[in-house]
């Protein structure tokens, strides 16, 4: 759970034209929904300049958040952000209500740590190579990670990393796995050219014999 928190209003003016005005008052329209049966969803405003700033952290995208509306604060998560075509501008965010027993499934970003100290890539010329950057999580919001982090520090050269060999944080499951999809998230091969140690004694080892 993250300590990110979102300001927002709730707007009565809605429909296309709406959005448009809004959009040119430096506000975007959002909306929130979900939560317990009865309650509805509710359309906002937010300040198009603090949602942009807000959404350059990673967190944003795969944390519960704070929404305080018109002051009041609940506990969401970013659903869906739509952005212009050509410039990338945010137009629209939905955001779902949750408590700490809410499932859900989200994506959330691994983050591969000690790669540069790697004896595999600096001591044997190996290259990482990375097969999926993000992972798609089921557990309780409470439990919900920011990222996932692999450490590559003492990855040996030729090994691949799946999904069955991550060390997952209490309460969080990977869906691929569930389904039996032991995907294949990194791997330490070797450059074109360079060979680790125990391919060179061989071939060294080879090339004596031949010459006898």
């Amino acid at each position: 759970m993250s300590d990110i928190t979102i300001q927002a209003t709730t707007r009565e003016d809605l429909g296309k034209g709406a959005s448009r005005r809004l959009r040119r008052t430096g506000n975007i329209p959002a909306i929130v929904y979900g939560g317990a049966k009865n309650r509805k969803p509710v359309s906002l405003s937010i300040v198009f300049k603090d949602i942009t700033k807000t959404a350059e952290d990673e967190a944003f995208f795969s944390s519960v958040l704070n929404l305080e509306i018109d002051g009041k604060a609940e506990q969401v998560v970013l659903m869906d952000m739509q952005r212009h075509p050509a410039r990338a501008d945010i137009m629209h965010v939905d955001f779902e209500r949750v408590t700490k027993s809410t499932i859900l499934h989200k994506l959330v970003p691994v983050h591969f740590i000690n790669e540069n100290s790697c004896d595999a890539v600096k001591v044997h010329g190996g290259k990482i190579q990375h097969n999926l950057t993000d992972l798609e999580v089921e557990c309780k919001a409470s439990a919900l990670p920011e990222f996932i982090e692999i450490d590559m520090g003492k990855v040996e050269i030729g090994t691949t990393i799946h999904l069955s060999d991550i060390k997952l944080p209490k309460g969080v499951e990977l869906k691929a796995l569930k389904h039996g999809d032991d995907k294949a998230v990194c791997s330490i091969t070797t450059k074109a050219g360079v060979q680790d140690d125990e391919t060179s004694e061989d071939t060294d080892s080879a090339a004596e014999a031949t010459e006898e």
